[in-house]
């Protein structure tokens, strides 16, 4: 509302800058026995995640034709095929394949992505949702969001208990199930235009979104050998922001394949595409349920969570 979207962007300079700079000053240097870097495996890695995300949004936000589509979903699956290749046998890959051998890391890493796409379809829709739906201007629309992250905040301190008390099946079954529920009663809520009532549906949006990736993250980690919990954590961290991406390009592809008969037969009601965009959304939320229902019960209480999601 006020500056061009490249403050979005540019806005990250000064916060890395000065996350950097605490980085030096404040934080202890550990070192650590090192390997030589794979450079092979980062290159297969990154030319199929890349090529892949392209492919996914390139038709509808870059005009790519779909001959180069298909090109590219080609190119990014025998990319990932030759990274399993060279990494099956080869101790020193980038990420090694014996992380899969530890199920909950599986389970975790799996139900993770597909949890995180429509956990990331979230952020890229409800501001949209606010303006485009309901005619708020960006700034108030930003405004609304503040009791998301303030839910989120505030439930961090007690994940730990309720994970103790419910274990990790329950707690992921249940946030998921209530995640889905919480964004149709955002969008039911938005419709009517109970306009009071949005930043408190937010709020819970927000607590129920937090306990879910704390108990992910935890569940993914948790049992990997000393060995393998560095390579399991940065594919955990590549994981978070590919499926965040797939999240805002899928969300995209649903709102610009539902306005498509709108524009057509020349009705400029929006409300008829963010109904069926939530739709669709509130389906791929719940869908992590089918994977996490295979989370084995675990009997060990934790006594910490990590933060990060």
């Amino acid at each position: 509302e006020y500056a061009s979207w490249h403050w979005i962007f540019l806005i990250n300079l000064p916060v890395g800058i000065i996350g950097a700079l605490a980085t030096w000053f404040l934080m202890p240097n550990y070192t650590m026995r090192t390997q030589r870097f794979d450079i092979s495996g980062f290159l297969w890695l990154a030319v199929g995640m890349a090529t892949l995300t392209l492919a996914l949004d390139g038709n509808r936000s870059l005009g790519i034709p779909p001959i180069a589509i298909f090109a590219l979903i080609a190119v990014g699956l025998i990319a990932l095929l030759s990274y399993w290749l060279h990494a099956r046998h080869n101790k020193r890959a980038l990420f090694n394949l014996h992380l899969f051998d530890t199920p909950t890391f599986s389970i975790g890493l799996s139900g993770g992505l597909l949890a995180r796409i429509g956990s990331g379809m979230l952020p890229f829709m409800t501001p949209l949702f606010l303006q485009l739906g309901m005619g708020f201007s960006p700034f108030h629309a930003g405004l609304m969001m503040v009791p998301m992250v303030l839910g989120s905040m505030g439930m961090k301190r007690i994940v730990v208990q309720v994970v103790n008390r419910l274990g990790y099946r329950r707690v992921l079954i249940i946030s998921t199930l209530l995640l889905a529920l919480v964004t149709a009663l955002f969008a039911l809520v938005a419709l009517m235009k109970w306009i009071w009532m949005i930043p408190i549906v937010l709020f819970f949006l927000g607590t129920v979104n937090a306990v879910r990736f704390s108990t992910m993250n935890t569940l993914t980690l948790k049992d990997l050998p000393d060995t393998l919990a560095s390579g399991g954590n940065s594919l955990l961290s590549m994981t978070m922001q590919l499926s965040t991406s797939l999240g805002v390009s899928i969300a995209g592809i649903l709102l610009g394949m539902f306005s498509q008969p709108h524009m057509a037969a020349g009705s400029g009601e929006p409300h008829m595409v963010f109904s069926y965009t939530y739709l669709s959304m509130i389906v791929i939320i719940a869908l992590p349920v089918l994977i996490f229902n295979r989370v084995p019960t675990d009997s060990v209480k934790q006594s910490t969570l990590p933060r990060k999601s």
